[in-house]
């Protein structure tokens, strides 16, 4: 964890804002700036490439954009968007794939990615009640 927060003071992302006396070492507190709060908000809108296990991504993502008031709604949709042209172009690639093998492949990747849609669609209609928990706005 220190040593990602020296990164993110590095690049800018975050300052220290106070220093205060601790049992051990002094304790340091940390701020975003408004570097920081761009890129955030740059990598809250970027759609991740549909991949297996991405799930926990998504829903690290999700839950970031509520808990920073963000919308976590507006994530949702583009991250649809982006699942569906990923099953577009493995749909093509099944149906010309040269052989079995690379047609179970194509499934293996559709399968994963509408596993990602069925809690992507979940995960959109318990916003609000998501929002509640946190004390947050969609």
């Amino acid at each position: 964890m220190y040593r990602t927060l020296a990164q993110l003071v590095r690049d800018g992302l975050v300052e220290i804002v106070g220093v205060e006396p601790g049992g051990g070492p002094d304790r340091k507190r940390y701020a975003i700036t408004q570097d920081g709060v761009t890129d955030l908000d740059r990598w809250l809108a970027e759609p991740e490439d549909p991949q297996p296990q991405l799930q926990t991504v998504l829903f690290t993502k999700v839950m970031l954009a509520l808990t920073s008031g963000r919308s976590a709604e507006s994530f949702l949709d583009a991250q649809r968007e982006r699942h569906m042209a990923a099953m577009r172009t493995l749909t093509l690639a099944r149906r010309e794939a040269p052989s079995s093998q690379d047609s179970l492949l194509a499934d293996y990747q559709l399968f994963h990615i509408e596993a990602d849609l069925r809690w992507i669609d979940h995960a959109a209609a318990r916003l609000a009640a998501l929002a509640d928990e946190t004390g947050d706005e969609l």
